[in-house]
């Protein structure tokens, strides 16, 4: 088998082998510019993952002063006005402001360029800022929950007026806090994390003034604790979400929205393709799904188109632009009398091309030379 490259567009360099594709990063593919050995494999990279950070950076640190000043402020009126959904809004508000620093530390961390051991940088941090904000908004929660029970068996006297004007103010605060954190780049979890935080917290000083209204106009003192409760079910059902899809990232779970074995048979059914093995997708973090996988062409085939039509597949179809693809002809990957097969120990399920399937092999097509 010998190894020759394709040459990029408007480039004179000399093209690659059968090899592994393994495309950019960004919006648009990069075409193949790596270097390949045994069976070849060639990486792209371009540059479209993760946040803008100078821009995100402006505002989730708008979005964390605002928090930070009022916050200090219900702290105090929370303690004046003996109001637990007062003080539990705060706690969530500190959350808040503990995501967003946490959400600013992970982009720094994340933009540094691989090194060392570490490959794909440390792009995972913000991941595991996710799922350090999902436990604090679950244990806050659990407290909550503990105190509002108790407070509901014997309510304080609670000053309805100072709630309700301060949860009128808070709604205020989180909005212009939404909206600053909803212009930055959500497609990452750690930013993501940040919003859900503060929208969250939006829910919740709206329960919390209502509650405040009924202990003022009503003298229904328990109001109060209700609507602490109210405020720990917002927060158990963030955290969890949190924890949950920072989980999928760590445990390199597919993409939500992806199914391996739908994605795999319809691979195999690309013209040329006659099988398609060891298909792995995962996350490296969010937004930054990748794929890698074995594939055997027809002897026919023209091993480079084939992969790169099934790259731009993936690219058009699944939004994966980080893909490693390892393309052979069928009789080249056989095993010789007394080896083993190329792989020796295959990871999941064999995706074999659909032999009646009219598309296959009609019109111009890899396979044709």
């Amino acid at each position: 088998m010998t190894a020759e490259r394709e040459s990029e567009p408007g480039s004179t360099a000399p093209a690659r082998g059968h090899g592994q594709g393994h495309d950019g990063h960004g919006p648009e593919r990069d075409d193949d510019h790596g270097a390949v050995n045994g069976h070849g494999h060639g990486h792209g990279h371009g540059h479209g993952h993760g946040v803008a950070p100078n821009a995100d950076r402006r505002l989730l640190g708008g979005a964390l002063a605002l928090i930070l000043a009022y916050m200090t402020g219900e702290v105090v009126i929370g303690v004046l006005a003996r109001s637990l959904a007062l003080i539990s809004d705060a706690a969530h508000m500190m959350t808040d402001a503990f995501a967003i620093v946490l959400a600013l530390v992970a982009m720094r961390i994340a933009v540094r360029p691989p090194k060392g051991g570490y490959t794909y940088g440390l792009r995972r941090a913000e991941i595991l800022s996710a799922q350090l904000n999902g436990l604090t908004l679950i244990l806050l929660a659990v407290y909550f929950v503990a105190e509002g029970v108790q407070r509901l068996a014997d309510p304080p006297a609670v000053d309805g007026r100072l709630v309700f004007w301060t949860s009128l103010a808070g709604i205020a605060v989180n909005l212009a806090a939404t909206w600053l954190i909803s212009r930055a780049n959500r497609s990452s979890l750690n930013v993501e994390g940040a919003f859900q935080h503060i929208v969250n917290d939006l829910y919740a000083f709206i329960s919390t003034a209502v509650a405040g209204l009924v202990v003022w106009t009503a003298g229904f003192a328990r109001a109060d604790a209700i609507a602490s409760l109210v405020v720990a079910a917002l927060m158990l059902k963030a955290g969890y979400g949190l924890l949950r899809d920072a989980g999928r990232v760590l445990m390199e779970a597919a993409p939500a929205g992806i199914d391996p074995s739908e994605l795999g048979t319809r691979l195999a059914r690309r013209p040329c393709v006659e099988e398609v093995h060891d298909l792995h997708v995962w996350e490296v973090s969010s937004g930054y799904p990748a794929l890698s996988a074995h594939v055997l062409v027809d002897t026919k085939g023209d091993c480079h188109a084939v992969r790169r039509d099934l790259q731009e597949l993936l690219r058009s179809s699944y939004g994966i632009t980080h893909t490693t693809l390892e393309v052979d002809h069928v009789d080249e990957a056989a095993p010789e009398p007394g080896e083993h097969g190329h792989c020796e120990d295959p990871h999941g399920p064999r995706h074999v091309a659909d032999a009646g399937a009219p598309h296959r092999h009609a019109g111009t097509s890899p396979c044709d030379h």
